[in-house]
């Protein structure tokens, strides 16, 4: 047996603790912990800590690297006890954006930086430079221009909403398509899925992040072919570095009686009048103006952000009466202690700034809590308080928007706001000392909140796709909301939060982040009414995830608080996770009694939605039994409370089923009719999972209709999706597994293996939308 075998995690634990001279509660004082948490860990109740839980204990003991390295081993890892769940990847990197405008005056670093990019022995570039200077728009255009010499992919990152250094690594891993489940973390993950690759990796906006860098470090030296570009107003500071410092953009040779070529001849002077002239169509460069052009240039210190917000004045002033302003802004000292360039584009900031009213610059300020945009809406129930009144909110947001300090976008028949990075920095600034900070945030989290809420029926109901897209679009809102209330102690606030989006999570993909979210969750000290539903959506997430142990573990400790809080519809929804784990160990004797247990809770707790689900279920364990006679019924009466109520989940289950039955029966026009409606109704909610469950019934189809090869595409374009998803999400689909190999094995041996594989491959590569496309077009344009 191996040390750790001898010496379990909370055995070693304890003797640690012993050997301090530490009680428990002395323990969890110094780690930050709960005395019970401490307990727990020792007695064997809870197994495997979270990493930053060891390593707080590791601090707290002052272990030595040694120590803390057996502490660490000492951890079982996922998948010991039988787990056979692994990390699934998606088929490509996460895509370039896409800038608006093209670069400007930045043709020598451009040749600098994709000459250093395309050095093997260049493994870490780092542009650096103030906010404002180009950093991420080189980057961007640099990464795109060298494509061709990474035949693995270009990646992009976007790091700025983020706060959390460890959320580094699993926002990588999210942006890859891959999925923390039960087999890997999401360091092994992201190392399994890229140590082959020849792979550029872009990291933008590293520098409130850079307690990261070593994971950085360790991402190099255990992928030999990965080349990564950082963003950042600091150096890593980590071996290996290249620094690229990005200087601004280089100036008009003089601002004496310059011409109007040798203003336009500069970086400079070149992008100011491109953009005046996006702001202003009728403005032209002359001689007249081209001096006060090439001063302006010069003030701004060329840097872009500058440059760009002060051109956008010209639609309401001259470009002599900009420089007089601009004059009288600069004159106006700041921090002495921040390099010249900061100071030039917080000065271009402040000029912006004080062009507003008392109300405005408040609104201004507020709005910076906003993650990835905001709705007015929002706007007016975040920013609308004291000087601001939701009545001129409208208002106000419109004067920020002309001034350049907020953006808007079309956005599904509306508009979608929000704040360059810099400006976004520069405004939370503003409201850190205001003093407002504390509250603006709390009435952020109060409207996600509260938008996550009005969303729990809706994802149930015939609004669901509309609900979906709109939490998806906010996602990073709710985000920023989740991990203000946890790091202020808004418990409350998290748990709802958490119970309101599980079904988003589920849905669009993020398992993972919902497990997270809840398991750091129950660390804490939380109110008996609250706890049984945080313990309910950690089983939901693992489930989802392929964890089925530790979904048992939840929905049995769910069960036993929900009966002592007398919550009837958690306790509903624990004994139907308990029901679904069954049926994963082949136990449908018990399943059906947990899901007969659940029914008459959710009616009595008016949680009728589920009750269709519940059909479902009981019929499933019957049709996986035999018993189609009785299964078929259920199927039946389930269909038709989902479609009275809208419900498109509860409907896609019943159908899935029902051509499950008719697949069996052989009664294939049947099931081909069934499974494309299910098709369409995924396709409307985006939901990836269950199209890959109804291609499957598809292929099928076709391979009894002689259509091998389109059956190959099928099944290879259901393998891809579910690859993209991550994890099997509707576990409880239970297909007849002898179908599917007896129809793969058939469609192999019409083939031939060299085009079989070719075929599969096609399907594989689709996207959601081609796969949609492919599986509902006419059979008689199908490939046979």
């Amino acid at each position: 047996m191996t040390e750790r075998q001898h010496a379990p995690f909370g055995s070693r634990l304890r003797r640690l603790r012993e050997a301090a001279g530490l009680t428990q509660e002395d323990l969890a004082a110094r780690a930050g912990l709960s005395a019970k948490g401490i307990s727990d860990l020792e007695r064997g109740a809870r197994r495997r800590p979270h990493p930053h839980t060891v390593r707080a204990l590791a601090d707290a003991l002052e272990l030595s690297e040694d120590e803390r390295a057996s502490l660490l081993a000492a951890v079982p890892k996922r998948g010991e006890a039988g787990d056979d769940v692994h990390m699934l990847a998606a088929s490509s990197a996460p895509v370039l954006p896409m800038p608006p405008t093209p670069l400007v005056g930045r043709e020598r670093d451009m040749e600098e930086v994709t000459g250093f990019l395309r050095r093997r022995e260049v493994r870490l570039l780092t542009l650096t430079g103030t906010g404002g200077v180009g950093k991420t728009r080189l980057a961007l255009e640099a990464a795109r221009d060298v494509g061709e010499f990474f035949p693995d992919g270009v990646a992009f990152v976007v790091l700025a909403p983020f706060s959390n250094v460890e959320f580094v690594v699993p926002s990588v891993v999210r942006s890859f398509g891959l999925r923390e489940t039960a087999g890997q973390s999401s360091r092994e993950a992201l190392r399994t899925h890229l140590r082959a690759k020849r792979l550029l990796l872009t990291l933008d906006n590293f520098e409130h992040l850079l307690e990261a860098a070593p994971e950085v470090s360790w991402l190099i030296e255990t992928c030999p072919n990965l080349t990564v570009l950082v963003t950042s107003r600091a150096p890593l500071r980590v071996g290996g570095e290249q620094e690229y410092p990005v200087p601004p953009l280089e100036l008009p040779v003089s601002t004496r009686d310059p011409g109007v070529e040798e203003v336009l001849g500069s970086p400079s002077g070149r992008l100011f009048v491109e953009r005046a002239r996006a702001a202003s169509p009728g403005f032209s460069l002359s001689r007249q103006n081209a001096p006060a052009v090439a001063s302006i240039c010069w003030r701004l210190a060329g840097l872009p952000l500058a440059l760009e917000l002060a051109a956008a004045k010209v639609r309401f002033l001259s470009p002599s009466s900009l420089l007089a302003r601009l004059d009288r802004v600069l004159s106006t000292g700041w921090a002495r202690d921040v390099p010249e360039r900061q100071r030039t584009v917080h000065a271009t900031l402040d000029w912006s700034h004080d062009l507003l009213s008392e109300p405005e610059k408040a609104l201004f300020r507020r709005l910076s809590v906003f993650a990835g945009g905001f709705t007015l809406e929002a706007a007016e129930a975040v920013g609308a308080a004291g000087d601001v009144v939701a009545e001129d909110a409208l208002e106000s947001l419109g004067r920020l928007v002309e001034q350049s300090l907020v953006t808007a976008e079309p956005d599904g028949g509306g508009m979608r706001y929000g704040k360059l990075e810099p400006v976004r920095q520069y405004a939370r600034e503003k409201l850190e000392e205001s003093g407002e900070a504390g509250e603006t945030l709390r009435r952020h989290a109060a409207f996600f909140l509260n938008l996550a809420e009005l969303a729990y029926p809706e994802l149930r109901g015939p609004r669901q796709a509309e609900w979906l897209e709109r939490l998806e679009r906010e996602n990073g809102n709710l985000r920023s909301a989740m991990g203000w209330a946890l790091s202020a102690g808004e418990v409350e606030t998290a748990a709802r939060m958490g119970w309101a989006l599980y079904l988003f999570w589920r849905l669009r993909g993020h398992h993972d982040e919902g497990r997270r979210w809840m398991e750091v969750l129950l660390e804490r000290d939380l109110p008996k009414a609250l706890r049984p539903r945080v313990v309910m959506v950690a089983a939901f997430m693992t489930y989802t995830q392929g964890d089925y142990k530790a979904c048992e573990g939840y929905s049995a400790e769910a069960l036993e608080l929900a009966r002592g809080a007398r919550d009837t519809l958690c306790a509903g929804y624990a004994w139907c996770m308990l029901g679904m784990g069954a049926m994963h160990r082949g136990d449908y004797e018990a399943a059906t009694s947990c899901f007969e247990e659940a029914l008459p809770l959710f009616r009595c707790s008016g949680e009728e939605v589920q009750v269709p689900v519940m059909h479902a279920l009981l019929g499933t364990a019957l049709l996986i039994q035999g018993d189609h006679d009785r299964a078929v019924p259920m199927f039946e009466e389930g269909l038709a409370m989902a479609r009275r109520r809208g419900d498109r989940i509860g409907v896609c289950s019943a159908l899935y089923h029902l051509a499950q039955v008719a697949l069996v029966r052989e009664d294939h026009g049947l099931a081909a009719s069934i499974l494309a409606e299910g098709v369409a109704i995924s396709e409307q909610m985006r939901d990836q999972a269950n199209v890959s469950y109804f291609l499957e019934g598809l292929a099928v189809v076709a391979s009894v209709q002689g259509k091998a090869e389109r059956s190959t595409r099928l099944f290879g374009a259901a393998v891809g999706l579910l690859e993209a998803v991550g994890a099997p999400v509707y576990n409880y689909y239970k297909p007849d597994p002898s179908l599917y190999k007896q129809t793969i094995s058939a469609t192999r041996s019409r083939l031939g293996v060299a085009d079989f594989e070719v075929a599969q491959a096609e399907g594989r590569a689709m996207t959601f939308e081609q796969a949609v496309a492919y599986a509902l077009e006419d059979d008689e344009a199908s490939t046979t």
